[in-house]
């Protein structure tokens, strides 16, 4: 009899217990639920990039999705920091100094990069001259691939002329940049972004 009263008693001891653990996992489920949400959310465009991307868009005849998704891939909407990858693109929408000057530029061979001084990576006469995509798109004398006009809209040239104004977005985006991954991360942020003006 006394070993059947203290089975009773653990019994009785264990139920908060219970309820304690039960509780832990409802909160561990509702942390993760909201992380999730805050997921889902990370793919919003910030409102004030919006009209950047439609004027190029319009500009150029490319979707702005296109142009918000290569945004979004390649600088977490210029969130990075810095704006300058390990292999030496830059800004916002990550160009390689050649493709923004001109791989006709005297400096320019392999991978990009360049030697290119800074006066002539930001100037629209010399860009003009050597062939590149870099593009004043504010007006304020300079194609500067870190403002984020200039970046957008010298994006939106860069797109067209490899086919997006002509509706081959992939063709477009892996010759942005040569992966699969990233035409396929790029499609899925540009059909998640088409999806959202729908609504």
């Amino acid at each position: 009899m006394v070993k059947r009263r203290k089975l009773r008693k653990k019994g009785i001891d264990a139920l908060p217990l219970f309820f304690i653990v039960i509780g832990l996992f409802l909160l561990i489920l509702f942390a993760l639920s909201d992380s999730t949400t805050k997921l889902i959310e990370s793919k919003d465009i910030p409102e004030e990039f919006i009209p950047i991307y439609k004027k190029a868009a319009d500009e150029y005849g490319v979707p702005w999705e296109l142009l918000a998704a290569h945004h979004r891939v390649e600088t977490k909407f210029s969130t990075m920091d810095p704006m300058i990858s390990p292999v030496g693109a830059e800004g916002p929408m990550q160009f390689m100094p050649c493709t923004f000057v001109g791989w006709q530029h005297p400096t320019c061979s392999g991978l990009g990069k360049g030697d290119i001084p800074e006066e002539e990576k930001i100037d629209p006469e010399v860009i003009k001259k050597y062939g590149g995509y870099g593009v004043d798109a504010n007006g304020d004398g300079k194609a500067d691939p870190f403002d984020i006009e200039d970046a957008v809209f010298s994006a939106a040239k860069y797109l067209q002329s490899n086919g997006a104004a002509d509706g081959d977005l992939e063709r477009a985006i892996f010759a942005y940049n040569k992966s699969d991954q990233y035409v396929s991360d790029i499609l899925y942020y540009v059909d998640e972004y088409s999806k959202q003006e729908e609504e």
